[in-house]
């Protein structure tokens, strides 16, 4: 497998004119092709990014993250690209670390690669660190597999495998539906140890509108017949159960 050129990099990107251009430049080193989706920013993201090198789809007004990285893997899938590696555009990922969700794909077949800040998770944030755990855990006893880092955005995902599914989540729910999506379609999941990088950047997250959010998504997730992120029935059965 090349994964350089069978990989592309989706960045959503909400104003982060300070930290798109240094974050573009680093994970061309890893991968052939980025898409940054500027979902609404106001502050120059979007020409920054270019500058840089990436692909920029703009978004004029904020639809969400979830939404963000639709439109991206829309874009990888349509050109082409076997995998998408997705790292948020407020410089938290490290692009040194790509390599290591590249490894893990390879050696033990996940379609689902993502990123695990739990071996460090005092350098988290408190209420964060919290809240992942709490959420991880409900995830856990829901997908019968251990979930250490459910909100980890840092992530590589096999295209083919991700269009198989329904995922619909348009903002910060999309990380829990995509990992039962892959779950419940029978897909293998892996999680990687990461470093954890928290700076001065101020999270898009707001508490009370997302904690509604996540739990208005929760209530379907418990309903297999109702559930977002939910396999579609397109030409052959997933592959088999989680690693």
């Amino acid at each position: 497998m090349d994964w350089q050129t069978e990989t592309a990099a989706v960045i959503p990107c909400l104003n982060e004119v300070v930290t798109i251009g240094p974050l573009v430049a680093a994970v061309r080193q890893h991968v052939s092709a980025i898409c940054v989706v500027d979902d609404g920013s106001r502050d120059g993201t979007a020409t920054i990014a270019e500058r840089a090198g990436a692909h920029v789809i703009r978004h004029e007004k904020p639809r969400g993250k979830g939404a963000a990285l639709r439109t991206g893997w829309d874009w990888a899938r349509h050109r082409g690209f076997t995998w998408a590696v997705t790292l948020d555009g407020d410089g938290q990922h490290l692009p040194a670390d790509i390599p290591s969700l590249f490894r893990c794909a390879e050696s033990t077949g996940a379609e689902l690669a993502v990123g695990n800040r739990m071996g460090e998770a005092a350098r988290m944030p408190f209420i964060r660190r919290v809240v992942n755990r709490w959420m991880s855990r409900r995830l856990a006893r829901l997908m019968r597999r251990p979930v250490p880092d459910s909100q980890c955005g840092f992530r590589l995902l096999n295209l083919d495998a991700l269009g198989r599914l329904c995922i619909s989540a348009a903002h910060y729910e999309i990380e829990s539906d995509v990992l039962l999506g892959f779950s419940r379609a029978g897909f293998r999941i892996a999680f990687v140890p990461i470093s954890v990088i928290y700076q001065s950047e101020r999270s898009k997250i707001r508490p009370i509108r997302d904690a509604v959010r996540w739990f208005a998504w929760w209530r379907l997730a418990r309903s297999p017949a109702l559930a977002p992120g939910a396999p579609v029935e397109i030409g052959g059965r997933p592959s088999v159960a989680d690693a």
